[in-house]
């Protein structure tokens, strides 16, 4: 997700990852130009080329890429520097702030109520929010579940609004003040008559899955998905926690594209919430996206619910939305699943598809130009097809 840009425009950007996991088996290829490398496969020199480029040719600071094939086996990538005063190396499989990439895992929270009977994708927020959702054009009793998840809800997107992340990035928001934000203006349509990406949405699943359960949106996340598959290195960062825990490169931003880039690593994401607030490691966000895909984490009837999708305007040539998961189909011809995530200082592009090769790119700013969006996404797509 990202506040500088509409969310659909975003969404046509690409991730280029690099870790390699404490622990985990796999290849590392971390910061070896493709022409020199030695002892690589032809496709593992494709892949670090098309890394090496997001830094010399778009100017990213730095880029890291997780590769997984369809046995299971993790290739790692990085690529420029992590910080770009002591130049120090990019740690393999760093942390990164993943923004939109958490809509997977609210949905998946929300989808495990309905397959629980809690939630009824069909039934207005109204019956779960009461007397939350009023604005103009905006009414919950109109608006459902389903609606909210898909962005067909018609309700205005808050961070078109938001205020520079430089100039206010010690700034605490909670999910009301983003509602708020919201609500001061008027729906972009009426509920179900088109499509249009929408973060107020997950800030309102949010709040529905803490008011179904009855506890913590960060706890109901590490309870259901974290912890059960073993995402060793994905967290909710805490009330006011601005910092990334353990290795990580630094995240950059700038006033506007093609600006000075200055480090913005350290942010209060709590204007992302439900819809982009979770810190991953790129291997552990394809680890999700497998267990998603293989049915780990959904009854079968929400699984098939999730990848029911709608046309998405203003996403790229072939790629549809469904339930909080964005289906993408590939130069080669094959579909993956995934979502992607913007937020300052990092973009994230992932992609899973059914046969389990999976691939999460990483970079360590927002892109500055239509090119540099494509280019991230022709990584994950290198990685996917290759």
């Amino acid at each position: 997700m990202s506040r500088t840009s509409s969310e659909s425009q975003s969404s046509r950007r690409a991730r280029v990852l690099a870790a390699a996991l404490a622990g985990l088996a796999g290849l590392v290829v971390a910061g070896t130009p493709a022409a020199a490398a030695t002892g690589l496969d032809r496709g593992d020199q494709v892949m670090q080329k098309k890394l090496d480029g997001l830094i010399t040719k778009d100017k990213f600071p730095a880029a890291l890429a997780a590769v997984q094939d369809g046995e299971g086996r993790t290739r790692h990538y990085t690529a420029g520097v992590a910080d770009l005063t002591t130049r120090a190396k990019v740690p393999v499989d760093g942390r990164v702030r993943i923004g939109s990439n958490t809509k997977m895992f609210t949905a998946v929270a929300v989808l495990q109520l309905v397959g629980e009977g809690k939630v009824d994708l069909d039934e207005p927020i109204e019956t779960y929010l009461p007397k939350v959702v009023r604005g103009k054009g905006i009414d919950g009793r109109k608006i459902t579940v389903r609606q909210l998840l898909q962005h067909t809800s018609g309700l205005p997107n808050y961070t078109r609004w938001m205020p520079s992340a430089i100039k206010t990035r010690d700034v605490y928001r909670s999910p009301q003040d983003l509602l708020k934000m919201a609500f001061a203006h008027k729906a972009s349509f009426a509920p179900g008559k088109s499509w249009e990406y929408s973060n107020t949405g997950y800030v309102l699943l949010g709040l529905l899955i803490e008011k179904v359960t009855g506890r913590p949106l960060s706890d109901e996340l590490n309870d259901r998905i974290i912890k059960p598959i073993g995402l060793r290195h994905t967290y909710w960062p805490a009330k006011r926690d601005q910092m990334i825990r353990g290795p990580h490169p630094k995240g950059y931003g700038s006033e506007k594209p093609g600006g000075k880039l200055v480090d913005i690593t350290n942010l209060d994401p709590s204007w992302g919430w439900a819809a982009g607030q979770l810190i991953a490691t790129p291997s552990d966000v394809n680890r999700f996206m497998s267990a998603l895909i293989d049915g780990k984490l959904l009854k079968p009837e929400q699984l098939a619910a999730m990848k029911d999708t709608v046309k998405a305007p203003g996403f790229p040539a072939g790629w549809e939305y469904g339930l909080g998961l964005i289906k993408m189909r590939l130069t080669c011809g094959d579909v993956a699943w995934g979502h992607g995530g913007d937020i300052d200082g990092y973009e994230t592009r992932n992609g899973v598809t059914e046969d389990g090769r999976a691939a999460t790119v990483a970079v360590t700013a927002l892109p500055g130009s239509e090119k540099a969006v494509q280019h991230v996404i022709d990584a994950m797509d290198t990685a996917l097809c290759r």
